[in-house]
């Protein structure tokens, strides 16, 4: 009976020591109450976020930290992103500020994307208004990437950084380039929006741009099937703004923007091109033996000199 008792007794001891660790272990670093910003990376694991805040001071134990996140299930839903964070706070206040209260937001705005994909990502992420963002975007010059954006930002403010962004990259030696090849900067980005979409590899950029470049200095119709999708808009089936099969009727679309029928480029950028294709039209070959080009299905380009080689490559390539 004695053995038991005393059995019973350390089992008591042992929980209360436990839970006096483990209350020790959740609760805060110090009484500091002074917030800082902690920003969270895109991509990155519970473990590589324990390791940041206890580097930086705001937790005692990575460990505690997991366990604590895996008994809560809610190892799926940490942000990423800026956040305020206190060491006076205990472990579950920061995990429920880590899943849902971030003072800024990564919004990742895609390449070749339209405007209005952007306003739809914007939408979905910040507290912003698509039709007024809309308004402000100039197509062509909202710089695709990954941004933090603070959660109570206007869209002003965000088209300001994007502009900014774009700016930037479409630096002053790319438009002594472009201007080279006989564009002037506004046909630069024009020309590297349809490259963007009608290339995917960087090579791939640079070959498209200079066969369309030689297209523009022999007065051939350009042929753009991207300029096509365009014109034609959302395609509610699809839920996409870039129709995947084009027709033949499509192909006859009365747009400015259906490079079928109208040589020359179009009157604005289709898309929002990123560094990648501005550089491509900058440093494009348009004395390229070739005319055309084709891309298959398994994503590698082909190119010709002639329309015959050109029909031979897409039947031999599907």
């Amino acid at each position: 009976m004695k053995k038991l008792l005393a059995l019973v007794i350390i089992f008591l001891l042992l929980l209360f020591t436990a839970r006096g660790w483990w209350s020790n272990q959740t609760g805060s670093v110090s009484d500091d109450k002074v917030t800082r910003t902690v920003v969270i990376a895109k991509g990155v694991s519970v473990e590589d976020i324990a390791d940041q805040l206890k580097n930086e001071g705001l937790i005692k134990s990575p460990l505690v930290f997991k366990l604590l996140v895996k008994q809560k299930n809610m190892g799926d839903k940490l942000q990423a992103g800026s956040f305020k964070l206190s060491p006076y706070m205990s472990l579950e206040e920061m995990i429920n500020i880590l899943s849902g209260g971030a003072v800024e937001v990564w919004v990742t705005l895609i390449e070749g994307w339209r405007v209005e994909e952007m306003a739809e990502a914007l939408s979905e992420k910040l507290k912003v208004k698509s039709e007024k963002f809309l308004t402000l975007a100039k197509e062509g010059y909202m710089f695709p990437d990954t941004y933090l954006f603070p959660n109570e930002i206007t869209e002003e403010q965000i088209v300001r950084m994007m502009r900014d962004q774009f700016d930037k990259k479409y630096s002053d030696n790319l438009k002594a380039k472009i201007i080279s090849k006989g564009l002037s900067e506004k046909e630069g980005v024009i020309l590297a929006s349809i490259v963007e979409r009608e290339a995917r590899s960087d090579k791939a950029r640079t070959e498209v741009a200079g066969i369309l470049l030689r297209r523009l200095n022999i007065d051939m119709g350009l042929n753009a099937d991207a300029t096509i999708q365009y014109a034609l808009g959302y395609q509610p089936d699809e839920k996409s703004w870039w129709k995947r099969h084009l027709t033949r009727d499509d192909l006859k679309v009365d747009s400015a923007y259906n490079t079928y029928i109208h040589k020359g480029l179009p009157p604005t950028p289709i898309c929002n091109p990123s560094l990648s294709a501005l550089e491509a039209v900058a440093n494009a070959d348009p004395k390229t033996p070739y005319l055309y080009y084709y891309h298959d299905s398994k994503g590698n380009s082909h190119y010709a000199k002639t329309l015959e080689e050109h029909n031979e490559n897409v039947a031999n390539n599907p």
